[in-house]
């Protein structure tokens, strides 16, 4: 009896040998791509906790020089930041906030550079549409109007859809082309909630140009009006 189970130990033995030879190295090679792939991901994981500590460390520089007013600073910081952190989120905080110190301080070139560095190289389409509105903001006051109108022809999405629209029409007006004004001022009426204030911004505008915002057409002269213009 021991003898036939020494015989099935050595056979069971022989094809693990064999089976090995066999397939040794690929299990073997299979395993090393295995926990290769686990440490890379690993060691990726913590490269991009590192990089985001880093990056919010130099965000945090940002604001402080914002707030103190030193722009020299804020500049270097910026720069920092889209040198080093380009692609994380922080750094298209960092440039909507260069951006509005560098206009509030009459460095308007500057924040142009630092709204459309957003607008071309933010991932997020939600800062890049904030970017596109406040550049776009600034060119109009400018009187640049063609490249405003680029700015607002870009794809943002439909949470801002609104703001766009009212920002067109302000273009349009500015330009004398009062039904495209109205146009985009109905548009952003239409799509702001009911109880929001900005829709009320949008109501006053329409009614300046002689719309009724509801019903979408002029506004009934007063009797005011209309006896004064039977005296003409």
């Amino acid at each position: 009896m021991a003898k036939h189970l020494d015989l099935e130990e050595q056979e069971q033995l022989d094809e693990l040998r064999h089976f090995w030879k066999t397939y040794g190295n690929l299990i073997t090679w299979v395993l090393i791509a295995v926990l290769g792939t686990f440490a890379a991901w690993n060691g990726y994981q913590y490269w991009q906790r590192s990089r985001a500590v880093q990056a919010a460390a130099l965000f945090d520089e940002v604001e402080r020089t914002a707030s103190a007013g030193d722009l020299s600073r804020l500049e270097r910081a910026f720069g920092d930041m889209k040198d080093k952190f380009g692609g994380t989120t922080y750094a298209q905080q960092a440039g909507l906030v260069a951006g509005k110190v560098f206009y509030d301080a009459d460095k308007v070139d500057a924040a142009k550079d630092a709204l459309r560095w957003v607008v071309d190289k933010a991932p997020d389409e939600g800062y890049q549409a904030v970017a596109r509105l406040r550049l776009a903001g600034i060119l109009i006051s400018q009187k640049a109007y063609d490249d405003a109108a680029k700015q607002l022809a870009g794809s943002v999405p439909k949470e801002f859809e609104a703001l766009v629209a009212d920002r067109k029409g302000d273009l349009a007006s500015l330009q004398g082309k009062k039904s495209e004004a109205v146009a985009e001022y109905q548009k952003a009426f239409r799509s702001f909630d009911a109880k929001a204030d900005y829709r009320r911004l949008v109501e006053v505008k329409l009614i300046a140009l002689g719309v009724n915002p509801e019903a979408g057409e002029p506004v009934a002269a007063s009797a005011g009006d209309a006896a004064s213009g039977s005296k003409k």
